[in-house]
């Protein structure tokens, strides 16, 4: 097969980003000054869009979790989750992990202690509104914001056989334009939108790793060693997208939440515990009590330039970061529901993330009214200090404030790889398997953008940078919850008994979407990237964009299509022998006992599964299957956002007729085991 051709996109996208760093790294002050000017116009000019569209995210997204389509699933109708319960809210706490909890987790608290927007200073009212809103910054709506973006991907992608890119979700709209300019434009605005955001991210990571090489007396603080240190841990991140270490990346990536979690031990059992307990129920009281309010404020009589610094920062940050943590969220809850979907990332990781702002948070806050202090003279010398002062005054200070520095590096690693994946992702159109040498450029460009930013104007630049690129993208994503609507109104119209996709196009506007589980022209490679199905068009458009479609179809997926096959191959004879000598063999003796008990059972042996069906007289009474599949492994970080056909692995989950109840690895679901799982559903199900 020939070579990919680089996407144009790419080329723009980069261009553009090249052409910036050169004009910021030659032109550094009047650089700086545009910045200032530029988010000082869109602050006063669209201060209030910012605040309604974040306040809009939350309310759709409510609106879609209780509405009548909360039913639908994010696949066929028929498909179960690809993870657990448990596993899944683990990635989903691991989506919010990043060097941005580590980097505010104190700062932000202890700023508003010391400078509260609504409470006098350093005051008991001070301390409890620093936490409200903080929880506010952190907290329902910057979750809504991941919502949007992650829901309409996974509902495009896993229901509609779209590719898993932001194009896809405004289909409905725009129609087979989405594969044309208009929608490499969509995700060109994603990709601005993903490289500020992680810029910002590694802009404040590279911050907090100098402040901490700093407190051990290892390096002072200055842009220069901050701009050392994004090129080392950038040429690090370079090195692990162009050799493909993808395993040992999520290794690292898991290692690093370990040790987060860890961190966060030693700060709850070290600082004041009974306090913290007590005022994470107070804080989360306070907030829902504030809610309405502070997602409202515009702070129109008193000036922005607090807003400004705080929640229109938060908001475009959280804006710019959606299709990173968007595709990441997508990717793990294939098989849920949109209710299940919707309360599971705004509400699991919203109070994880509480409890770790209340145990850093408050722990400082306690120091400021009733221990040793100084948090707030370190803030006022470098808010980046402030986390190891507070560090200091607790045990195994040195080795936290080591921790800390590891895993903001760690952070900063897998955040810079796996960013450049997607950014890749997004301007090739949706290819999962984007060439080694264009992840590690996209690495190179993020870091170079981070580099840039506190060049010109550190934390401030930082700042605008999310605002700015923000902007362009709210918009976009407007859009994808009208997408997602007119979608979701035409698939209930076409439940309801339209005889086919005419009725559901005239439902969205005169444009079919893949049904749910709707075979596409040529093999669906598994997991992975499946093209589009051809959509009736008038004569004059197929006329128009067919080759570029066929174009798409091939150019898609036919290399991981061929890569995904080869696998596929490898691992079905093992399911096969798997069934044959162990699961029909097991089936063979549970069947022998029942005829002991008056049960006939009968074994059906298809290509992928092994199914025991016990009948009563002429009934059945119970089915208990094994189904062999292809499974990928699970990773607790965002660095993995698309397996590849190489991570795919053999698996074995069992299906009774109310669903599935678990998946295991071969050797773990012996012969024992299916025994043991047997006669346990028989049992729950005779109890029942």
């Amino acid at each position: 097969m020939s070579q990919r051709r680089v996407p144009w996109s790419l080329l723009i996208t980069f261009g553009l980003m090249t052409a910036l760093v050169v004009v910021g790294a030659v032109f550094t002050e009047p650089f700086g000054r545009a910045v200032e000017q530029v988010q000082a116009f869109i602050v006063g000019t669209f201060g209030w869009f910012y605040v309604l569209a974040a306040v809009f995210f939350l309310v759709f997204a409510l609106w879609l979790m209780f509405s009548r389509h909360g039913h639908i699933r994010l696949g066929r109708d028929d498909e179960s989750p690809e993870y657990g319960f448990f596993t899944w809210f683990a990635m989903l706490f691991s989506a919010g992990m990043g060097i941005g909890l580590i980097f505010y987790s104190v700062a932000e608290p202890i700023s508003h202690f010391a400078d509260p927007p609504r409470a006098e200073p350093e005051t008991l009212e001070a301390a409890a509104d620093a936490m409200v809103i903080t929880f506010f910054h952190w907290g329902l709506h910057a979750w809504a914001i991941y919502v949007i973006v992650g829901l309409s991907l996974a509902y495009f992608a896993f229901r509609h056989n779209l590719p898993l890119t932001i194009r896809s979700a405004l289909y409905p709209i725009l129609g087979e334009r989405v594969h044309g300019p208009l929608g490499s434009f969509v995700d060109m605005l994603a990709v601005f939108g993903t490289i500020f955001g992680l810029a910002t991210s590694l802009g404040l990571g590279a911050m907090q790793f100098n402040a901490g090489l700093d407190h051990l007396g290892l390096a002072g603080i200055s842009v220069a060693n901050q701009i050392t240190l994004i090129a080392v841990i950038t040429l690090a991140a370079t090195v692990s997208a162009a050799s493909g270490l993808n395993r040992g990346i999520r290794r690292l990536s898991q290692l690093n939440v370990v040790l987060a979690l860890g961190l966060l031990l030693v700060v709850f059992f070290g600082g004041p515990t009974l306090f913290l307990l007590s005022t994470y129920v107070q804080n989360i009281g306070g907030y829902a009590a504030s809610l309405i309010e502070l997602s409202f404020n515009t702070d129109a009589y008193i000036g922005t330039e607090w807003q400004e610094a705080w929640t229109m920062f938060y908001w475009g940050w959280w804006i710019s970061w959606s299709p990173f943590v968007g595709m990441f969220i997508a990717r793990v809850s294939r098989g849920r529901t949109i209710r299940e979907f919707i309360a599971g990332v705004l509400l699991a990781p919203s109070l994880l993330v509480f409890f770790w702002m209340v145990v850093f948070g408050n722990t400082a806050i306690h120091m400021e009214l009733a221990g040793a202090g100084g948090l707030v003279d370190a803030l006022g010398e470098d808010i980046s200090t402030v986390i190891f002062v507070m560090l200091q005054e607790l045990p195994l200070a040195t080795l936290t404030a080591l921790v800390t520095i590891l895993v903001v590096a760690i952070f900063f690693v897998t955040s810079a790889d796996s960013g450049s994946l997607v950014v890749n992702i997004l301007t090739a159109g949706g290819d999962p398997d984007p060439p080694m040498y264009r992840r590690a450029m996209g690495a190179l460009m993020i870091g170079a953008v981070a580099a840039v930013l506190l060049l010109t104007g550190g934390l401030s630049a930082l700042q605008t940078a999310a605002i700015t690129t923000a902007m362009p993208f709210s918009i976009v994503m407007l859009l994808i919850c009208f997408g997602l609507y007119k979608s979701l109104n035409g698939e209930r119209v076409f439940r309801l008994g339209a005889e086919g996709p005419a009725q559901l196009a005239d439902a969205v506007s005169g444009r079919s979407l893949p049904s749910a589980g709707a075979p596409l022209a040529g093999a669906t490679p598994p997991g992975g990237y499946t093209g589009v199905r051809p959509l009736p068009l008038a004569a004059a458009e197929r006329h128009e964009d067919w080759r570029k479609r066929l174009k798409t179809v091939i150019w898609g997926y036919e290399r991981f299509s061929r890569l995904a096959a080869e696998k596929q191959a490898e691992i079905m004879p093992r399911i096969q022998a798997y069934l044959d000598e162990t699961v029909v063999p097991a089936f063979e003796q549970i069947a022998a006992e029942l005829e002991q008990h008056d049960r006939e059972a009968t074994i059906d042996r298809e290509v992928d599964r092994a199914c025991l069906t016990v009948w009563r007289g002429s009934e059945e009474e119970f089915s208990f299957t094994v189904h062999g599949l292809v499974r990928e492994p699970v990773s607790f970080a965002l660095t993995e956002v698309v397996s590849r056909p190489e991570d795919i692995q053999p698996r074995a989950e069992i299906i009774l007729g109310t669903g599935r109840i678990g998946d295991w690895a071969l050797d773990d679901l012996n012969a024992e085991r299916i025994f043991d799982e047997f006669v346990g559903a028989y049992s729950h199900w005779m109890g029942w």
